[in-house]
C-alpha cells in the first residue's frame, strides 16, 4: 500500500442484506462507514444476530481513526458495540442516529469511554486524510445522510440508504442541489444502494400511505392497533396526525417503540401533539378513543404485538371488532412468524390489514428511477454497487451500463472482502481479505465461535448419548454396570433393548482396558477410549453421529 492509492474494503453488506460495513484506507488512515448486523437465519441454533468479522480492523487498529454512521437502522449500527470493544475510536453521526446508538453502548458498558461526535447535515468533518461531508437524503427513518468523502486522490460518494422523496413527512427533503454540485465538481467513485434495483419507476413518498390509513381510521369503530418498525418515524408521525384528526389518544407499546418516539420527539423530528398517553392508562379509554403503536411487526415471539395478540401483555389487549394494521414489509425469512402473528390476531375476532390489502407501506429504498437520478447527479468516473445480494449488485451494474451508458470496466462488481484500489485515474480489484460472520447470542451479548455453533447443530440433528462409568480409586475395578442416557438420539430413546446394547458396548470397552490403566492412565484417556467405542458402534449400525459424552467417576 502506497500513499498514492485509496483502498475500499467492504467487510459486510455486499452479496448479502445486512451487516453493512465499509472500510476506506489512505496511507496510514482508516475510516469505517457503518457497522451493522444481520439477523439470524434458519439453522443457527441460539444465534440472534451476526456481525461482520472485524479481524482486519483489529490487525490495523493503530490506523483506525473513526466510525462514520450514515443512519440509525440496525443493519448499519447494530454491531457498533462489538466493533468498539476491539477498536475504541470516535463515532460520528447525526443527532438522531447517535441518540439511538447511546442506549446500545450503555448496555455494553461502553458509553462513558466512547467519543460521540454530532454532525449536522451540511457539515464537514476532518478525519485523518479524509474530509467527510454529510448530505441529507430521504429514507424510511430520519436524519439520514449520504457522505461525500474527499481524499488526496479524489472524492468518493457513499449514498447510505436513500430514495428521492421531495415531500417527506418528517425533516427536510433529500439535498439534490448539493449532490449535483458535488457531481459537477468531479467524483472519482460512487458507492450506491442497490436494494430495490429490480423495481421499476420511482419509489413514492412516504405520504402515499396516508389515504389508505385515513380510510382505516375513518371506518374503525373500536381500537386500532398499528404495528410498524420502531425506526419508521415518518409512519409514526402519520399515526399521530391521524389520531389527532379522528380524536384518538396514542399508546406506545414495546421498549423500542417507546424509546424511538421519545428520541424523535426530543430531537425535533416528531410532533406527538400531546396525544401520547401512558400504557397503564390503556384500560381507562373507550375502545373508540385509542390507537396503539406496537413494535414486533415481524412476528417476534416476545414482541409487543405478539403478546398483545396472545393476551399475555400486562397493559394492552385486543378484543372482537378491533382493527389490526401491519404497516411494514415482510423481511425475508420472517414469513412464517408473521403468518403466526396474523393467525393469533384473528383468534381475537379482529380485522387484520396488511400491505397486500391496502397501500399502507412504502419502501425507504430507491427504485430504478431513484438510482438513475443519483447516478446522473453524481456522474462518477467509477461506479460500485453496494447494499444487496449478488443479484441486486449485478442488476445495478447492468442498469448503469444499459440505461446510462457506463462502460463495463467503469463499474466494479465486488463482494464483501474484496479490496478496491484507486489511484485517481484507474480502479482495480486487488487481493481479497478473509471475512467471516461472527455469531451473537443477544441474551448475553457474547460472540459464539464456529465450534460452539457446530456443537449446537449436531445436538439438534443427531442428539446426545451420555455414558457414565464408576471405578474404584485404587484398583480401577468397575463398581457397577455402565449407565446410558440418551436425548434426541433417533431410534434409541425409550428402547430398552437398544439401550442395553449400548450398555454392553460400554462395558466391553471398559473391560478391554486393564484396571490399573483406568486410574493411572488419566481420566481423559479413559473417557476418550469409551467415547470412541460407542462412536464406532453407533456409526456402524445407524450411520449417525450423535454427541457422545463419556463420564468417568473415580470413587
Amino acid at each position: 500500500m502506497t500513499d498514492t492509492r485509496l483502498e475500499i474494503i467492504p467487510l459486510g453488506g455486499l452479496g448479502e442484506f445486512g451487516m453493512n460495513c465499509m472500510v476506506m484506507r489512505f496511507g496510514e488512515d482508516i475510516i469505517v462507514i457503518d457497522a451493522g448486523i444481520m439477523f439470524s437465519e434458519v439453522g443457527h441454533f441460539g444465534v440472534d444476530s451476526m456481525t461482520p468479522d472485524f479481524t482486519f480492523l483489529e490487525r490495523h487498529r493503530e490506523q483506525v481513526r473513526a466510525v462514520i454512521l450514515t443512519h440509525s437502522h440496525e443493519d448499519h449500527i447494530g454491531s457498533l458495540s462489538f466493533l468498539l470493544k476491539k477498536v475504541n475510536v470516535p463515532v460520528y453521526g447525526t443527532p438522531y442516529t447517535l441518540r439511538i446508538v447511546e442506549p446500545r453502548l450503555e448496555e455494553h458498558h461502553l458509553l462513558p469511554a466512547t467519543a460521540l461526535r454530532v454532525v449536522q447535515a451540511g457539515e464537514t468533518v476532518e478525519v485523518g486524510a479524509f474530509s467527510i461531508e454529510y448530505i441529507r437524503v430521504s429514507h424510511s427513518t430520519v436524519d439520514c445522510c449520504a457522505l461525500a468523502i474527499t481524499t488526496p486522490i479524489g472524492t468518493i460518494v457513499h449514498t447510505g440508504d436513500f430514495k428521492f422523496d421531495a415531500t417527506p413527512v418528517c425533516g427536510n427533503a433529500i439535498d439534490v442541489a448539493r449532490l449535483r454540485t458535488i457531481g459537477q465538481r468531479g467524483v472519482l467513485a460512487l458507492l450506491s444502494d442497490s436494494t430495490n434495483v429490480e423495481r421499476p419507476g420511482q419509489m413514492p413518498s412516504e405520504r402515499v400511505v396516508i389515504p389508505a390509513l385515513e380510510e382505516i381510521f375513518d371506518r374503525a369503530r373500536r381500537r386500532i392497533f398499528v404495528s410498524c418498525f420502531a425506526s419508521s418515524i415518518h409512519r409514526i408521525q402519520i399515526m399521530f396526525d391521524l389520531a389527532q384528526q379522528f380524536g384518538r389518544q396514542v399508546v406506545a407499546v414495546g421498549r423500542a417503540m417507546e424509546r424511538n418516539i421519545e428520541i424523535a420527539e426530543r430531537t425535533g423530528f416528531l410532533d406527538t401533539a400531546d396525544l401520547l398517553v401512558n400504557p397503564k392508562d390503556f384500560k381507562h379509554f373507550d375502545p373508540s378513543e385509542i390507537v396503539v403503536l406496537a413494535s414486533g411487526c415481524q412476528g417476534e415471539p416476545m414482541g409487543a404485538m405478539a403478546r398483545i395478540a396472545d393476551r399475555s401483555h400486562r397493559q394492552a389487549w385486543m378484543e372482537a371488532g378491533d382493527t389490526v394494521v401491519l404497516s411494514a414489509r415482510q423481511i425475508p425469512g420472517n414469513e412464517k412468524a408473521i403468518s403466526k402473528l396474523i393467525n393469533r390476531c384473528y383468534r381475537n375476532e379482529v380485522e387484520v390489514i396488511d400491505s397486500t390489502q391496502a397501500r399502507i407501506h412504502v419502501s425507504g429504498h430507491g427504485a430504478q428511477e431513484d438510482l438513475r437520478l443519483m447516478l446522473e447527479a453524481i456522474r462518477p468516473k467509477y461506479f460500485i454497487p453496494i447494499h444487496g445480494e449478488y443479484r441486486q449488485l449485478y442488476r445495478h451494474k447492468l442498469f448503469a451500463c444499459q440505461t446510462l451508458g457506463y462502460a463495463p470496466d467503469r463499474v466494479l462488481l465486488i463482494e464483501s472482502g474484496d479490496v478496491v484500489l484507486l489511484d485517481g485515474e484507474t480502479a482495480q480489484i486487488g487481493d481479497k481479505i478473509a471475512v467471516n460472520r461472527v455469531y451473537i447470542d443477544d441474551t448475553c451479548s457474547l460472540e459464539l465461535d464456529e465450534t460452539l455453533l457446530r456443537d449446537r447443530k449436531r445436538l439438534a440433528y443427531e442428539g446426545v448419548v451420555i455414558a457414565g462409568v464408576a471405578v474404584e480409586e485404587t484398583t480401577g475395578a468397575l463398581l457397577g454396570p455402565p449407565e446410558i442416557t440418551t436425548r434426541g438420539y433417533l431410534g434409541v430413546d425409550g428402547e430398552e433393548e437398544e439401550i442395553a446394547e449400548l450398555r454392553d458396548v460400554a462395558l466391553s470397552a471398559v473391560e478391554a482396558m486393564p484396571p490399573a490403566e483406568r486410574v493411572n492412565g488419566g481420566k481423559e484417556h479413559f473417557q476418550e477410549h469409551l467415547r470412541l467405542a460407542l462412536k464406532r458402534h453407533i456409526m456402524r449400525l445407524t450411520g449417525q453421529k450423535p454427541t457422545i459424552v463419556p463420564l468417568v467417576v473415580v470413587v
